[in-house]
């Protein structure tokens, strides 16, 4: 009986072992049975325990199975994409300058180079901004004067630290496309001479549009061309300092029989933007370009989302198609948290945006200190800047990254293709200059989720944990 015992636990104990093995062996098949597509991924988690990481050839192929799927089409194109970026305030630009030139130098390519984010558009201030260490014109005078020849304009406070810094951002990447707009015209050609509200005067119409063609001239001469200019920055939102109210109807007038004809007959070829606010005022541009007089010098529309809904856009783009659309500002909370933003600026904002035809998004604003400064008075206290700029020091912040997963590899001259839209899983995809494909997913969910991205030569299955961030781009 003892050896029956011993015979019976020997011959278990072998029969275990051998299926042990062949359970082994079964892993190592599937594991070697796995084929990698030529597929990169750049990863940002929730947690912060990837941010933007690169992860090369990293990606299976495509095997059957139940998940969602993301399916791209390549051949049904939407817009083409101007750039990704952020606003380069004064604030911005004075931190910048004020680094040594060697950690000014790292970072600015970091920022604007291939090598770093590509950042290839920005947007700056004409004048002051409210992230301005102080309010100023053009054309600043004595209570009471008035210039209306604009003798005394000058761009010089800009050659303190943001024409300086341009100049170096333009030597990394010369294509960079640059937007400037007001947010307010000098105090003597406003209703209530202060900076803060008040309208622009009937009787200065001619006078502030040849106020925006010294302007473009005079930074042609610094070899900055401005891309585009907004009329005038949140133009119903008259409480900032600096700020200035402009109802449509007056947008409209102001274009049509000052702004335009002065561009025209000067050969200024600087696009001209209306509206520059929120989301939830799509009746502002689609007016302006109800009027057949204005519209003819209108490139399109911009807009903010502080109110409103990001599909309200499509309105503007349906009822005028011919209309170009871009998405020029969102602030970062100083108090908001990583998670949060991460998911919300890429579903409203990197995905949301571009799938509502704009060709822009630009986050608010590139730079600030730890103390959040500088600001106006009554200018935004709040806002964190892609960047933490002390002294040397930088710190990359939320709207780096956010960015990121856009601006360096969808490169101008894409072109957004058709995608289906999933709400567990935002995403948006492009075909680049390069003929590769990028597209850009959200895990909008709590939980990880794995899903497929069907495109026509190599779909692949991958998975994002809760709240990630992921580009994918199909290599050549």
């Amino acid at each position: 009986m003892k050896y029956l015992t011993t015979l019976f636990l020997s011959l278990l104990i072998s029969s275990c072992s051998k299926n042990t093995t062949i359970d082994n062996a079964n892993q190592n098949t599937k594991e070697e049975n796995i084929s990698y597509s030529n597929v990169d991924l750049y990863l940002t988690n929730a947690d912060k325990s990837q941010l933007f990481q690169f992860h090369e050839n990293s990606i299976p192929n495509y095997v059957s199975n139940i998940n969602s799927s993301i399916n791209v089409d390549p051949d049904v194109t939407y817009q083409e994409i101007d750039g990704f970026g952020f606003s380069l305030t004064g604030g911005s630009a004075l931190h910048l300058n004020n680094m040594s030139s060697t950690e000014r130098s790292k970072i600015l390519k970091d920022i604007f180079s291939l090598d770093g984010i590509g950042v290839s558009y920005l947007r700056i201030s004409i004048g002051a901004s409210d992230l301005d260490a102080e309010v100023f014109s053009y054309n600043d005078l004595q209570p009471g004067q008035t210039d209306v020849n604009l003798t005394q304009f000058s761009i010089n406070k800009d050659k303190e630290n943001l024409i300086p810094v341009l100049k170096e951002i333009l030597a990394i990447n010369p294509e960079i496309k640059i937007m400037g707009s007001p947010w307010s015209a000098p105090i003597w050609m406003k209703d209530n001479n202060n900076s803060i509200g008040g309208s622009l005067k009937p009787e200065y119409y001619e006078t502030y549009a040849n106020y925006f063609v010294k302007y473009i001239k005079a930074y042609q001469l610094e070899g900055i061309s401005i891309d585009a200019i907004t009329i005038q920055n949140e133009p119903l939102h008259d409480g900032n300092n600096p700020s200035m109210y402009m109802e449509a109807k007056d947008q409209a007038e102001f274009t049509k029989k000052h702004l335009g004809p002065n561009f025209e007959a000067n050969g200024i070829k600087t696009k001209i933007i209306v509206w520059d606010h929120n989301a939830d005022r799509p009746s502002y541009p689609i007016s302006i370009f109800n009027d057949s007089e204005a519209n003819k010098y209108i490139d399109g529309s911009a807009f903010h989302l502080y109110n409103g809904d990001i599909n309200n856009l499509s309105s503007v783009h349906n009822t005028f198609p011919d209309k170009n659309l871009y998405f020029t500002e969102q602030w970062v909370g100083a108090n908001s948290n990583f998670k949060d933003n991460l998911i919300w600026h890429t579903r409203e904002l990197i995905v949301g945006a571009t799938r509502n035809w704009c060709k822009t998004v630009l986050e608010w604003n590139l730079a600030s200190n730890s103390k959040l400064e500088p600001h106006t008075p009554g200018g935004c206290t709040e806002c964190l800047g892609a960047l933490t700029i002390n002294g040397n020091e930088v710190i990359k912040n939320d709207a780096y990254y956010i960015i990121a997963h856009a601006s360096k590899l969808v490169r101008p001259g894409s072109v957004r293709i058709k995608s289906n839209y999933i709400n567990d899983l935002p995403n948006v995809a492009f075909k680049t200059p390069n003929n590769e494909i990028v597209v850009i997913v959200a895990n909008n969910t709590s939980v990880d989720k794995s899903f497929n991205i069907k495109t026509l030569d190599q779909p692949i299955t991958t998975s994002l944990k809760a709240g990630a961030v992921g580009t994918y781009v199909w290599k050549l």
